[in-house]
């Protein structure tokens, strides 16, 4: 099964290169060499995936024992109760992980590409368990639905982004007011000053609507992509890992315990980068990333 998830997916990114070159060829929308980056990168989260899924089932087996109903969690009307439950809290968990440098540690290596494209959706953090990522998904579990539908349910979810993160899409009319769509998360990943921190969605947009995080691409601007303050890498373990050495550089260089707690859970930005000067700008994603000391 994860064979031909791999096929499908790699024969989507080639049909996606093939098209960009004949359809943008005025435009650069891939860099091979951040592309084989990117898989590199997804080969590492894939390896240390295989290794949490144990580690995870034993919060998730004993939350769902502990569970507050019992209902069946399959059926139709469940299964669109967990859809909405499960948006609703991936929403909250992405704007976490802007907004908090321990989790931001971990997502800014999916912000780091610096061309959106097929490949740049698989550019995923390999420390995620250690993040906490999981322990939004808790109270999911711990209401009544089946572990299995929660983590199918977060699959789907991460199946549908894949597809939006492409240059290639046009608008998708209506349907803008309520899916995230590919120009929703072209804005997402944008470093631009009035794209940083938006568009938290994963399959739904209307909670970024909703709770004040949405926002449209500026008029007059071309949407830039990557990590404002750091010099980008190939290589995937200073991708995976150069957030993490940032922080605790500052971590170290913090004076008081006020100081280093300010720097693993505060939104990043000038605020937690001890003994560095405040850089201008605005908004966690970029001023949160820095080049590994």
């Amino acid at each position: 099964m994860r064979a031909t998830i791999l096929a499908l997916a790699t024969g989507f990114m080639i049909v996606e290169y093939v098209l960009s070159r004949l359809v943008r060829h005025d435009e650069e929308t891939h860099d091979l060499a951040e592309s084989a980056a990117s898989l590199g990168v997804a080969f590492g989260q894939h390896v240390l995936r295989l290794v949490e899924a144990g580690l995870l089932a034993i919060p998730f087996t004993f939350v769902y024992q502990h569970r507050l109903f019992d209902f069946p969690t399959f059926t139709p009307l469940a299964l669109g109760a967990l859809f909405l439950a499960s948006e609703f809290t991936y929403y909250w968990h992405h704007r976490a992980s802007h907004r908090i440098r321990w989790m931001w540690a971990t997502h800014a290596v999916h912000h780091s590409a610096t061309k959106l494209n097929f490949t740049a959706a698989v550019r995923l953090g390999w420390t995620g368990t250690l993040s906490g990522n999981f322990l939004f998904f808790l109270p999911l579990i711990w209401i009544g639905f089946h572990p299995a539908a929660v983590l199918g349910m977060l699959s789907l979810n991460l199946l549908y982004q894949f597809f939006i993160h492409t240059e290639l899409a046009p608008r998708l009319g209506p349907l803008e007011w309520v899916l995230n769509t590919p120009a929703h998360h072209r804005v997402h990943h944008a470093s631009n000053a009035p794209c940083l921190d938006t568009n938290y969605g994963g399959v739904l947009i209307i909670f970024d609507r909703l709770f004040g995080s949405f926002a449209q691409a500026p008029k007059d601007e071309k949407l830039r992509y990557g990590l404002v303050g750091r010099a980008t890498t190939l290589n995937p373990i200073r991708i995976a890992l150069g957030e993490w050495l940032a922080m605790f550089h500052d971590f170290r260089a913090a004076p008081s315990f006020s100081g280093k707690l300010r720097v693993l859970f505060s939104p990043p930005g000038p605020a937690t980068q001890a003994s560095r000067q405040p850089r201008t700008g605005s908004g966690g994603r970029s001023l949160g990333s820095l080049n590994p000391p």
